[in-house]
């Protein structure tokens, strides 16, 4: 990308128009704007401009028209797929407010809240919102990609499904409020077409009456993996949406963080998220609590706002590589490849090898549909492992190993958010992650509203 096409003289104009701060390679705080979750993945852009509100981002996007560049958009930073070089980078780190309006039911989060900066406000009104297994990420860029929960998505759906309306800067410089029947076609494009239509810069949303759960993590030793794989994989069906369950397969590292019990150990992970009575959870998962020898249990009653216990994600930055796919059943062979893939003899090097449970309101159609690519697809599983450019190759193709060696029940489309990098930039993936028919009708819409692709450095979806 050719950024000669402007001068000092046009970044200070810009400077001077834009509340936030406007930066360039080499100077302080640059590096700090652009860091991102995944060290793997930096961002280089030409220029920086921190957004303080919507005035700010429709600036930075003119400038952007104006000399031909690109734009990209850094939220909380957990899913950036792509450097940014030559591009105008937009972040929404200092747009943070959110509001709750208890009698309507609805949260509006501008565009750089995280899922932390929510929980506590709702919690206030005995409210929850459709909240992700890590409360560090944000709200938008989660919502624009779905939006899986471990706790309400298989009673209400996708968080993308509660929506109302958005806030939006589209490639032209104009801002828009977007519902269902002000502009049906963009409202549609946006909730599952993770970033490709214009910037949002704050969303609505529907919460729900949900003050508790019963869950957390039983914790077994990874010598039982067949044995857990099976309980889990029998007990299942016979569960309602009041019940969302996944199981992780991990190594985890040697690090005071952990208890004693976890440092350095090969375990499963086998994660509980319940809305019923402490009781009647109690009595549900009997099951798998008697199917081996408990490690550790951590499951118990809990207020909404500690939702991140129940999957435990990293907090912290690292540099990492990921893999994910979707599984049209999980059978007992299935089982028995996961354990031959990753289990005590497998020679595994991952990290972490989950497989969640779907289903109920997640195949569900919502009353506004959306771009949401994978109802009806049963299961996930996602695997990752820690470690910088050195190990690469290594790390990717033990991803290939396991993860393809699922591939006899892949399903052919997938869900975005779950997207590494190396996939999000292949078109390719990305066409097969939305399914043909899904990817052309995205197509139209960019073509209308980016033309040019000047949001492009996401998972992108080239106009038609």
């Amino acid at each position: 990308m050719n950024t000669d096409k402007f001068q000092t003289r046009d970044v200070a104009a810009l400077r001077g128009a834009i509340r936030g701060p406007v930066l360039e390679p080499g100077e302080e705080g640059y590096e700090a704007e652009c860091a991102t979750f995944n060290l793997n993945c930096p961002l280089h852009p030409a220029v920086a401009v921190g957004a303080t509100g919507p005035d700010d981002v429709a600036l930075a996007i003119r400038f952007a028209a104006r000399h031909g560049l690109p734009v990209a958009v850094k939220g909380a930073a957990h899913q950036m797929v792509a450097d940014a070089r030559g591009a105008v980078l937009i972040t929404t780190q200092r747009m943070t407010r959110v509001t709750v309006d208890p009698r309507e039911r609805t949260v509006w989060a501008e565009a750089g809240a995280l899922w932390r900066d929510v929980l506590p406000l709702t919690a206030e009104f005995g409210l929850a919102p459709v909240v992700g297994s890590a409360p560090n990420v944000g709200v938008v860029g989660y919502t624009l990609g779905g939006g899986l929960s471990p706790l309400l998505g298989r009673s209400r759906g996708y968080a993308a499904d509660q929506v109302r309306r958005l806030s939006v800067v589209t490639a032209d410089g104009e801002p828009r409020e977007v519902t269902p029947d002000s502009e049906p076609d963009l409202f549609w494009a946006l909730l599952g077409g993770k970033g490709n239509f214009a910037v949002v810069t704050g969303i609505e949303f529907e919460v729900f009456p949900v003050a508790r759960f019963y869950g957390g993590g039983l914790y077994f030793s990874g010598a039982h993996l067949a044995e857990v794989l099976e309980a889990w994989r029998a007990w299942l069906p016979g569960t309602g949406e009041d019940m969302t369950s996944s199981l992780a397969v991990q190594r985890l590292p040697d690090v005071p963080v952990l208890t004693d019990a976890l440092r350095g150990a090969f375990v499963l992970h086998l994660r509980i998220g319940y809305l019923g009575s402490a009781a009647d959870g109690a009595e549900l998962i009997a099951p798998l609590r008697d199917c081996a020898p408990v490690l550790l249990d951590l499951v118990a009653e809990k207020p909404f706002t500690s939702i991140g216990e129940i999957h435990m994600d990293p907090v912290f930055p690292m540099p990492y590589f990921d893999r994910s796919t979707c599984l049209t059943e999980f059978t007992e062979k299935t089982a028995r490849t996961l354990v031959d893939l990753a289990g005590t003899e497998s020679g595994c090097t991952l990290a972490s090898v989950e497989i969640r449970a779907l289903g109920g309101a997640l195949d569900r159609t919502p009353a506004t549909p959306n771009a949401v690519s994978s109802r009806g697809l049963p299961y996930l599983v996602f695997a990752l492992a820690p470690g910088g450019p050195a190990q690469a190759n290594e790390i990717r193709a033990e991803l290939d190993r396991v993860v393809g060696g699922l591939a006899p029940w892949a399903a052919d489309r997938g869900m975005v958010n779950f997207l590494s990098p190396d996939e999000a930039t292949s078109p390719n993936a990305v066409r097969e992650v939305f399914g043909a028919e899904r990817y052309d009708r995205l197509a139209a819409v960019k073509r209308r509203y980016d033309p040019d692709n000047v949001f492009r450095f996401n998972h992108n979806i080239t106009p038609a």
